[in-house]
Protein backbone atom coordinates (compact mmCIF):
# COMPACT_ATOMS: atom_id res chain seq x y z
CA UNK A 1 0.00 0.00 0.00
CA UNK A 2 0.95 3.39 -0.51
CA UNK A 3 2.58 5.31 2.03
CA UNK A 4 0.63 8.20 1.45
CA UNK A 5 -3.02 5.96 1.62
CA UNK A 6 -4.38 5.68 5.30
CA UNK A 7 -6.89 2.99 5.60
CA UNK A 8 -9.24 2.99 8.49
CA UNK A 9 -10.39 -0.21 9.63
CA UNK A 10 -14.04 -0.19 10.96
CA UNK A 11 -13.37 -0.54 14.81
CA UNK A 12 -14.92 -2.58 17.78
CA UNK A 13 -17.39 -0.68 18.85
CA UNK A 14 -18.13 -2.34 21.83
CA UNK A 15 -17.90 -5.66 24.13
CA UNK A 16 -16.06 -7.41 20.81
CA UNK A 17 -18.87 -7.55 18.97
CA UNK A 18 -17.88 -8.41 15.84
CA UNK A 19 -19.73 -6.36 12.75
CA UNK A 20 -22.08 -3.30 12.89
CA UNK A 21 -24.38 -2.41 9.84
CA UNK A 22 -23.54 0.87 7.86
CA UNK A 23 -26.84 2.91 8.09
CA UNK A 24 -25.22 6.31 6.52
CA UNK A 25 -21.96 7.85 4.82
CA UNK A 26 -21.38 11.47 6.12
CA UNK A 27 -18.93 11.82 3.96
CA UNK A 28 -18.03 11.30 -0.19
CA UNK A 29 -15.07 10.33 -2.33
CA UNK A 30 -12.98 13.56 -2.92
CA UNK A 31 -14.40 15.36 0.49
CA UNK A 32 -11.75 16.69 2.45
CA UNK A 33 -11.58 15.57 6.27
CA UNK A 34 -10.27 16.59 9.62
CA UNK A 35 -9.17 14.72 11.95
CA UNK A 36 -11.91 13.51 14.41
CA UNK A 37 -14.60 14.62 11.83
CA UNK A 38 -18.20 12.56 11.82
CA UNK A 39 -17.62 9.95 8.58
CA UNK A 40 -20.39 7.48 8.95
CA UNK A 41 -23.35 6.29 11.19
CA UNK A 42 -23.37 2.76 12.59
CA UNK A 43 -25.44 0.79 14.35
CA UNK A 44 -24.39 -1.90 16.28
CA UNK A 45 -26.63 -3.91 18.77
CA UNK A 46 -28.82 -1.72 20.41
CA UNK A 47 -26.72 1.81 19.78
CA UNK A 48 -26.22 3.79 16.95
CA UNK A 49 -22.96 5.97 16.53
CA UNK A 50 -21.27 8.37 14.60
CA UNK A 51 -17.69 6.64 13.74
CA UNK A 52 -15.11 9.86 13.43
CA UNK A 53 -12.27 9.51 10.88
CA UNK A 54 -8.21 9.36 13.03
CA UNK A 55 -6.82 10.60 10.06
CA UNK A 56 -6.99 13.97 7.92
CA UNK A 57 -6.93 14.05 4.34
CA UNK A 58 -9.23 13.44 1.08
CA UNK A 59 -11.31 10.77 1.04
CA UNK A 60 -9.99 8.31 -1.70
CA UNK A 61 -12.48 5.17 -1.25
CA UNK A 62 -15.37 3.92 1.00
CA UNK A 63 -15.70 0.78 1.50
CA UNK A 64 -19.49 -0.25 1.83
CA UNK A 65 -22.89 1.10 0.75
CA UNK A 66 -25.89 2.27 3.18
CA UNK A 67 -27.63 -1.07 4.69
CA UNK A 68 -24.35 -3.03 4.47
CA UNK A 69 -23.26 -5.10 7.37
CA UNK A 70 -19.61 -4.77 7.71
CA UNK A 71 -17.26 -7.15 9.67
CA UNK A 72 -14.92 -5.59 12.89
CA UNK A 73 -11.64 -5.13 10.97
CA UNK A 74 -12.85 -4.71 7.63
CA UNK A 75 -11.33 -1.06 5.81
CA UNK A 76 -14.10 0.76 6.13
CA UNK A 77 -12.89 4.16 4.61
CA UNK A 78 -9.39 5.07 2.45
CA UNK A 79 -7.96 8.42 3.03
CA UNK A 80 -5.10 9.90 1.56
CA UNK A 81 -2.68 12.43 3.50
CA UNK A 82 -3.18 16.18 3.50
CA UNK A 83 -0.69 17.42 1.95
CA UNK A 84 0.57 14.05 -0.23
CA UNK A 85 2.36 14.90 -3.04
CA UNK A 86 3.74 18.20 -1.80
CA UNK A 87 7.36 16.18 -1.46
CA UNK A 88 7.46 17.92 2.02
CA UNK A 89 7.93 15.44 5.00
CA UNK A 90 6.77 18.24 7.38
CA UNK A 91 3.60 18.38 5.27
CA UNK A 92 2.79 14.54 5.40
CA UNK A 93 4.13 13.76 9.02
CA UNK A 94 1.29 15.76 10.95
CA UNK A 95 -1.52 14.22 9.02
CA UNK A 96 -0.52 11.08 9.48
CA UNK A 97 -1.75 9.91 12.79
CA UNK A 98 -0.54 6.06 12.72
CA UNK A 99 3.55 7.05 11.49
CA UNK A 100 4.78 4.59 13.33
CA UNK A 101 7.05 6.93 14.95
CA UNK A 102 9.82 5.22 17.48
CA UNK A 103 8.77 5.44 21.36
CA UNK A 104 8.92 3.89 24.34
CA UNK A 105 7.59 0.33 25.61
CA UNK A 106 5.46 2.09 28.37
CA UNK A 107 3.46 3.51 25.23
CA UNK A 108 2.87 0.33 23.65
CA UNK A 109 1.46 -1.30 26.75
CA UNK A 110 -0.88 1.05 27.57
CA UNK A 111 -2.18 0.16 23.64
CA UNK A 112 -1.83 -3.00 24.42
CA UNK A 113 -4.02 -2.82 27.90
CA UNK A 114 -6.72 -1.28 25.69
CA UNK A 115 -7.16 -4.16 23.71
CA UNK A 116 -6.81 -6.84 26.27
CA UNK A 117 -9.46 -4.90 28.35
CA UNK A 118 -11.57 -4.61 25.12
CA UNK A 119 -11.72 -8.19 25.02
CA UNK A 120 -12.54 -9.09 28.29
CA UNK A 121 -15.18 -7.00 28.62
CA UNK A 122 -13.81 -4.27 30.53
CA UNK A 123 -16.35 -1.67 30.33
CA UNK A 124 -14.17 0.66 27.86
CA UNK A 125 -16.09 1.04 24.97
CA UNK A 126 -18.89 4.00 24.05
CA UNK A 127 -21.52 1.94 22.37
CA UNK A 128 -23.53 -1.82 22.37
CA UNK A 129 -25.15 -3.91 25.41
CA UNK A 130 -22.81 -2.99 27.95
CA UNK A 131 -20.08 -5.46 28.54
CA UNK A 132 -20.19 -8.51 30.59
CA UNK A 133 -17.51 -9.41 32.93
CA UNK A 134 -15.54 -11.90 32.33
CA UNK A 135 -17.23 -13.08 29.46
CA UNK A 136 -15.83 -15.61 26.61
CA UNK A 137 -16.50 -16.65 23.38
CA UNK A 138 -15.74 -13.37 21.82
CA UNK A 139 -14.43 -12.61 18.80
CA UNK A 140 -9.98 -13.52 18.71
CA UNK A 141 -7.56 -11.02 16.94
CA UNK A 142 -4.46 -12.03 16.19
CA UNK A 143 -1.67 -9.45 17.47
CA UNK A 144 -0.25 -8.27 14.42
CA UNK A 145 2.66 -5.70 14.24
CA UNK A 146 3.66 -3.44 16.92
CA UNK A 147 3.29 0.03 17.09
CA UNK A 148 5.08 2.66 19.39
CA UNK A 149 4.68 6.41 19.75
CA UNK A 150 5.53 9.35 21.50
CA UNK A 151 4.48 12.38 23.39
CA UNK A 152 6.65 14.74 21.64
CA UNK A 153 8.08 14.71 18.48
CA UNK A 154 11.28 16.82 17.67
CA UNK A 155 11.66 16.21 13.74
CA UNK A 156 8.83 14.80 11.21
CA UNK A 157 9.46 11.52 10.02
CA UNK A 158 7.89 10.19 6.90
CA UNK A 159 8.01 6.61 7.16
CA UNK A 160 5.74 3.26 5.35
CA UNK A 161 2.47 3.05 7.54
CA UNK A 162 2.95 -0.05 9.81
CA UNK A 163 -0.27 -2.55 10.39
CA UNK A 164 -2.16 -2.00 12.87
CA UNK A 165 -5.24 -4.41 14.93
CA UNK A 166 -8.65 -2.67 13.76
CA UNK A 167 -9.23 -1.80 17.72
CA UNK A 168 -6.34 0.90 17.62
CA UNK A 169 -5.68 1.27 14.08
CA UNK A 170 -5.70 5.18 13.28
CA UNK A 171 -6.64 6.15 16.79
CA UNK A 172 -4.13 8.56 17.98
CA UNK A 173 -3.29 12.28 18.16
CA UNK A 174 -0.05 14.28 16.92
CA UNK A 175 1.17 16.07 19.85
CA UNK A 176 -0.34 13.72 22.72
CA UNK A 177 -0.11 10.46 20.82
CA UNK A 178 -0.27 8.08 23.69
CA UNK A 179 -3.03 9.96 26.13
CA UNK A 180 -6.30 8.47 24.38
CA UNK A 181 -6.14 5.24 21.96
CA UNK A 182 -9.66 5.42 20.86
CA UNK A 183 -11.39 8.05 18.81
CA UNK A 184 -14.33 6.82 20.45
CA UNK A 185 -13.15 8.00 23.60
CA UNK A 186 -12.04 11.48 21.92
CA UNK A 187 -15.41 12.18 20.68
CA UNK A 188 -17.26 11.04 23.63
CA UNK A 189 -15.16 13.70 25.70
CA UNK A 190 -15.60 16.30 22.40
CA UNK A 191 -19.16 15.87 22.74
CA UNK A 192 -19.33 17.05 26.12
CA UNK A 193 -16.96 19.82 26.24
CA UNK A 194 -14.29 17.74 28.10
CA UNK A 195 -11.13 18.70 27.71
CA UNK A 196 -8.74 16.01 27.28
CA UNK A 197 -5.60 17.74 28.65
CA UNK A 198 -7.19 18.32 32.16
CA UNK A 199 -7.67 14.75 32.22
CA UNK A 200 -5.40 12.24 33.95
CA UNK A 201 -5.64 8.91 32.37
CA UNK A 202 -6.05 6.17 34.81
CA UNK A 203 -4.10 3.27 32.20
CA UNK A 204 -0.64 2.14 31.55
CA UNK A 205 1.53 5.70 30.52
CA UNK A 206 -1.41 7.95 31.26
CA UNK A 207 -3.92 6.57 28.95
CA UNK A 208 -7.24 7.84 29.12
CA UNK A 209 -9.61 5.50 29.07
CA UNK A 210 -13.22 5.94 28.65
CA UNK A 211 -14.21 5.55 32.40
CA UNK A 212 -11.70 8.99 32.60
CA UNK A 213 -13.81 10.81 30.74
CA UNK A 214 -17.08 9.90 32.42
CA UNK A 215 -15.63 10.64 35.55
CA UNK A 216 -15.26 14.26 34.06
CA UNK A 217 -18.73 14.23 32.79
CA UNK A 218 -21.31 15.89 35.50
CA UNK A 219 -24.38 13.72 33.60
CA UNK A 220 -22.97 11.15 30.85
CA UNK A 221 -24.81 11.05 27.70
CA UNK A 222 -24.73 9.36 24.28
CA UNK A 223 -23.32 11.35 21.31
CA UNK A 224 -26.98 12.48 19.55
CA UNK A 225 -27.48 10.66 16.54
CA UNK A 226 -30.08 10.91 14.18
CA UNK A 227 -32.82 7.92 13.70
CA UNK A 228 -31.96 5.27 11.38
CA UNK A 229 -33.21 5.17 7.95
CA UNK A 230 -33.93 1.18 8.15
CA UNK A 231 -33.03 -0.47 4.85
CA UNK A 232 -34.67 -3.52 4.00
CA UNK A 233 -33.84 -6.58 1.08
CA UNK A 234 -36.33 -6.92 -1.47
CA UNK A 235 -37.21 -10.17 -2.66
CA UNK A 236 -34.51 -11.96 -4.12
CA UNK A 237 -35.89 -12.51 -7.50
CA UNK A 238 -39.61 -10.83 -8.72
CA UNK A 239 -41.89 -13.75 -8.27
CA UNK A 240 -39.37 -16.24 -7.02
CA UNK A 241 -40.77 -19.37 -5.40
CA UNK A 242 -40.37 -20.65 -1.65
CA UNK A 243 -39.14 -24.27 -2.29
CA UNK A 244 -41.02 -25.23 0.81
CA UNK A 245 -44.20 -23.61 0.61
CA UNK A 246 -44.65 -22.96 -2.97
CA UNK A 247 -45.62 -19.38 -2.44
CA UNK A 248 -43.34 -16.65 -4.11
CA UNK A 249 -41.54 -15.21 -2.05
CA UNK A 250 -42.72 -11.41 -1.14
CA UNK A 251 -39.18 -10.26 0.46
CA UNK A 252 -36.17 -11.18 2.48
CA UNK A 253 -34.81 -8.72 4.92
CA UNK A 254 -31.89 -9.32 7.28
CA UNK A 255 -31.62 -9.72 10.75
CA UNK A 256 -29.58 -7.03 11.63
CA UNK A 257 -29.24 -4.18 14.09
CA UNK A 258 -31.92 -4.10 17.04
CA UNK A 259 -33.42 -7.05 15.45
CA UNK A 260 -30.87 -9.49 15.58
CA UNK A 261 -29.63 -8.01 19.10
CA UNK A 262 -33.34 -9.05 20.94
CA UNK A 263 -33.35 -12.45 18.97
CA UNK A 264 -29.59 -13.71 20.49
CA UNK A 265 -31.08 -12.52 23.98
CA UNK A 266 -34.19 -14.23 23.37
CA UNK A 267 -32.60 -17.38 22.28
CA UNK A 268 -30.52 -17.06 25.00
CA UNK A 269 -32.76 -16.87 27.76
CA UNK A 270 -34.91 -19.29 26.76
CA UNK A 271 -32.40 -21.82 26.32
CA UNK A 272 -30.48 -21.28 29.48
CA UNK A 273 -33.37 -20.43 32.32
CA UNK A 274 -35.68 -22.73 33.61
CA UNK A 275 -38.91 -20.32 33.80
CA UNK A 276 -42.10 -20.68 35.50
CA UNK A 277 -45.14 -18.30 35.04
CA UNK A 278 -47.42 -16.69 38.02
CA UNK A 279 -50.43 -14.43 37.72
CA UNK A 280 -52.64 -12.72 39.88
CA UNK A 281 -55.37 -10.29 38.63
CA UNK A 282 -55.75 -6.80 40.76
CA UNK A 283 -58.15 -4.44 41.63
CA UNK A 284 -56.39 -1.47 40.59
CA UNK A 285 -59.14 1.04 41.34
CA UNK A 286 -57.81 2.30 44.30
CA UNK A 287 -54.37 3.29 42.82
CA UNK A 288 -56.73 5.20 40.28
CA UNK A 289 -58.65 7.19 42.26
CA UNK A 290 -55.54 7.77 44.16
CA UNK A 291 -53.44 9.33 41.67
CA UNK A 292 -56.94 11.40 40.37
CA UNK A 293 -56.78 12.88 43.74
CA UNK A 294 -53.60 14.01 43.33
CA UNK A 295 -53.71 15.05 39.76
CA UNK A 296 -56.39 17.33 41.22
CA UNK A 297 -53.47 19.21 43.14
CA UNK A 298 -50.68 19.26 40.88
CA UNK A 299 -51.97 18.55 37.40
CA UNK A 300 -48.71 18.97 35.99
CA UNK A 301 -46.61 17.27 38.61
CA UNK A 302 -48.31 13.17 39.03
CA UNK A 303 -46.59 10.32 38.68
CA UNK A 304 -48.15 8.22 35.81
CA UNK A 305 -49.47 4.66 36.92
CA UNK A 306 -46.05 2.79 35.76
CA UNK A 307 -43.77 5.06 38.55
CA UNK A 308 -45.96 3.99 41.20
CA UNK A 309 -46.22 0.62 40.26
CA UNK A 310 -42.40 0.41 39.72
CA UNK A 311 -42.08 2.01 43.47
CA UNK A 312 -44.21 -1.04 45.17
CA UNK A 313 -41.73 -3.34 43.18
CA UNK A 314 -38.67 -1.79 43.99
CA UNK A 315 -40.56 -2.06 47.89
CA UNK A 316 -41.03 -5.91 46.88
CA UNK A 317 -37.57 -6.84 45.98
CA UNK A 318 -36.30 -5.24 49.14
CA UNK A 319 -38.55 -8.08 50.75
CA UNK A 320 -37.53 -10.97 47.98
CA UNK A 321 -33.87 -9.97 47.12
CA UNK A 322 -33.81 -13.23 45.44
CA UNK A 323 -35.56 -12.07 42.17
CA UNK A 324 -32.98 -9.00 42.39
CA UNK A 325 -30.09 -11.86 41.52
CA UNK A 326 -27.91 -13.27 38.41
CA UNK A 327 -26.75 -16.85 37.95
CA UNK A 328 -23.89 -17.78 37.04
CA UNK A 329 -21.83 -20.60 35.33
CA UNK A 330 -18.03 -20.49 35.38
CA UNK A 331 -15.95 -22.05 33.12
CA UNK A 332 -15.33 -24.64 35.69
CA UNK A 333 -18.66 -25.93 35.74
CA UNK A 334 -19.16 -24.30 39.10
CA UNK A 335 -22.33 -22.04 39.63
CA UNK A 336 -23.04 -19.04 41.63
CA UNK A 337 -26.33 -16.75 42.48
CA UNK A 338 -24.54 -12.88 42.66
CA UNK A 339 -27.17 -10.56 44.80
CA UNK A 340 -26.49 -6.69 44.27
CA UNK A 341 -26.76 -3.61 46.81
CA UNK A 342 -29.30 -2.06 45.18
CA UNK A 343 -32.13 -2.42 42.11
CA UNK A 344 -31.70 -1.00 38.57
CA UNK A 345 -35.09 -1.29 37.37
CA UNK A 346 -35.57 -1.80 33.55
CA UNK A 347 -38.57 -1.14 31.64
CA UNK A 348 -39.67 -2.48 28.14
CA UNK A 349 -40.11 0.30 25.52
CA UNK A 350 -40.92 0.03 21.86
CA UNK A 351 -39.22 2.42 19.56
CA UNK A 352 -39.08 2.46 16.13
CA UNK A 353 -35.80 0.42 15.66
CA UNK A 354 -37.44 -2.49 18.03
CA UNK A 355 -37.71 -3.53 21.94
CA UNK A 356 -35.11 -1.90 24.35
CA UNK A 357 -34.64 -1.84 28.27
CA UNK A 358 -33.55 1.40 29.47
CA UNK A 359 -32.79 0.89 33.08
CA UNK A 360 -33.46 3.15 36.13
CA UNK A 361 -30.36 3.29 38.12
CA UNK A 362 -30.41 2.88 41.78
CA UNK A 363 -34.20 2.64 41.60
CA UNK A 364 -34.87 1.72 45.05
CA UNK A 365 -33.57 5.12 46.22
CA UNK A 366 -36.23 7.41 44.22
CA UNK A 367 -39.54 8.49 45.29
CA UNK A 368 -42.54 7.72 42.70
CA UNK A 369 -42.44 11.08 41.32
CA UNK A 370 -38.66 10.91 40.61
CA UNK A 371 -39.34 7.41 38.85
CA UNK A 372 -41.69 8.74 36.72
CA UNK A 373 -39.41 12.06 35.20
CA UNK A 374 -36.58 9.10 34.94
CA UNK A 375 -38.86 6.76 33.33
CA UNK A 376 -40.00 9.37 30.85
CA UNK A 377 -36.71 10.66 30.12
CA UNK A 378 -34.65 6.76 29.44
CA UNK A 379 -38.21 6.36 27.16
CA UNK A 380 -37.55 9.51 25.09
CA UNK A 381 -33.63 8.61 24.54
CA UNK A 382 -34.47 5.31 23.73
CA UNK A 383 -37.10 6.26 21.09
CA UNK A 384 -34.07 8.51 20.07
CA UNK A 385 -31.62 5.70 19.95
CA UNK A 386 -29.50 7.64 22.11
CA UNK A 387 -29.27 5.76 24.61
CA UNK A 388 -25.72 5.18 26.11
CA UNK A 389 -23.91 1.12 27.09
CA UNK A 390 -25.38 1.65 30.90
CA UNK A 391 -28.93 3.34 30.44
CA UNK A 392 -29.05 -0.17 28.19
CA UNK A 393 -27.57 -2.91 29.64
CA UNK A 394 -27.00 -2.83 33.83
CA UNK A 395 -30.73 -3.50 34.84
CA UNK A 396 -31.10 -6.16 38.06
CA UNK A 397 -34.93 -6.67 37.17
CA UNK A 398 -37.40 -5.59 34.43
CA UNK A 399 -40.84 -4.15 34.70
CA UNK A 400 -43.15 -4.85 31.10
CA UNK A 401 -45.96 -2.63 30.69
CA UNK A 402 -47.55 -4.82 27.86
CA UNK A 403 -51.19 -3.05 28.71
CA UNK A 404 -50.70 -0.16 26.22
CA UNK A 405 -50.82 -2.80 23.56
CA UNK A 406 -54.30 -3.57 24.62
CA UNK A 407 -53.55 -7.09 25.88
CA UNK A 408 -54.16 -8.48 29.42
CA UNK A 409 -51.35 -10.98 30.24
CA UNK A 410 -48.66 -12.59 28.32
CA UNK A 411 -45.97 -15.64 29.12
CA UNK A 412 -42.92 -13.44 29.14
CA UNK A 413 -39.25 -14.40 28.24
CA UNK A 414 -36.98 -12.69 31.17
CA UNK A 415 -34.57 -10.51 29.72
CA UNK A 416 -31.33 -12.17 30.14
CA UNK A 417 -28.85 -12.48 32.50
CA UNK A 418 -31.81 -11.17 34.82
CA UNK A 419 -34.16 -13.88 36.97
CA UNK A 420 -36.95 -12.28 36.78
CA UNK A 421 -39.46 -9.91 35.10
CA UNK A 422 -42.85 -8.58 36.23
CA UNK A 423 -45.52 -7.83 33.22
CA UNK A 424 -48.51 -5.35 33.56
CA UNK A 425 -51.54 -6.03 31.66
CA UNK A 426 -54.51 -3.66 30.57
CA UNK A 427 -56.44 -2.03 33.31
CA UNK A 428 -60.38 -2.67 32.16
CA UNK A 429 -63.38 -2.52 33.80
CA UNK A 430 -64.26 -6.37 35.29
CA UNK A 431 -66.89 -7.69 37.90
CA UNK A 432 -65.38 -7.89 41.39
CA UNK A 433 -66.72 -8.85 43.96
CA UNK A 434 -66.12 -6.12 47.05
CA UNK A 435 -67.63 -6.97 51.08
CA UNK A 436 -69.69 -9.57 49.90
CA UNK A 437 -71.70 -7.88 46.85
CA UNK A 438 -71.27 -7.71 43.21
CA UNK A 439 -69.47 -4.15 41.78
CA UNK A 440 -67.40 -3.30 38.44
CA UNK A 441 -63.93 -2.57 39.33
CA UNK A 442 -60.78 -1.32 37.21
CA UNK A 443 -58.88 -4.46 37.29
CA UNK A 444 -55.63 -5.69 35.59
CA UNK A 445 -53.50 -8.97 36.08
CA UNK A 446 -50.33 -8.99 36.60
CA UNK A 447 -48.04 -11.56 35.48
CA UNK A 448 -44.46 -12.78 37.32
CA UNK A 449 -41.73 -15.23 34.70
CA UNK A 450 -38.82 -16.13 37.02
CA UNK A 451 -35.88 -18.28 37.31
CA UNK A 452 -36.72 -21.42 39.16
CA UNK A 453 -33.16 -22.09 39.73
CA UNK A 454 -32.62 -18.88 41.83
CA UNK A 455 -35.93 -19.43 43.95
CA UNK A 456 -38.83 -21.94 44.14
CA UNK A 457 -42.19 -20.45 43.94
CA UNK A 458 -43.10 -19.43 47.61
CA UNK A 459 -40.57 -16.53 46.39
CA UNK A 460 -42.46 -15.96 43.70
CA UNK A 461 -45.98 -15.84 44.86
CA UNK A 462 -44.97 -13.76 47.77
CA UNK A 463 -43.10 -11.00 45.60
CA UNK A 464 -46.26 -11.05 43.60
CA UNK A 465 -49.00 -10.85 46.67
CA UNK A 466 -47.06 -8.42 47.92
CA UNK A 467 -46.86 -5.91 44.90
CA UNK A 468 -50.74 -6.63 44.12
CA UNK A 469 -51.52 -5.56 47.47
CA UNK A 470 -49.67 -2.68 47.50
CA UNK A 471 -51.86 -1.96 44.22
CA UNK A 472 -55.20 -2.41 45.91
CA UNK A 473 -54.10 -0.11 48.53
CA UNK A 474 -51.73 2.32 47.71
CA UNK A 475 -51.83 4.64 50.72
CA UNK A 476 -51.08 2.16 53.57
CA UNK A 477 -47.97 0.31 50.89
CA UNK A 478 -46.54 3.71 50.11
CA UNK A 479 -46.70 5.26 53.67
CA UNK A 480 -44.79 1.92 55.33
CA UNK A 481 -42.27 3.04 52.21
Amino acid sequence: MSSDMQVFRLPDLGEGLTEAELVNWLVAVGDEVKVDQPIAEVETAKSMVEVPSPYAGTVAELHGQAGETLDVGKPLISIARAGAGSGSPAAAAPAALSSGIDASQAVEAAAETYRTEEKAGSGNVLIGYGTPGGATGGRTRPRKASVAVVDRVAEPVAVAEPVLEPSVAGTRIPGKLSAVISPLVRKMARDHGVSLDAIAGTGASGLIRRRDVEAAISAPEAPAAPAPSRVESPAAAEGALDGRTGLAVSARTPVRGVRKAVAANMTKSRSEIPEATVWVDVDATALLEMRAELKKRAPHDTPGLLAFIARFVTAGLKKYPALNTRFETAADGSQEIVGFEGINLGFAAQTDRGLVVPSVRNAHELSARELDAEIRRLTAVARDGKATPTELGSGTFTLNNYGVFGVDGSAAIINYPEVAMLGVGRIIDKPWVVNGELAVRKVTELTLAFDHRVCDGETAAGFLRYVADAIENPGGALADM
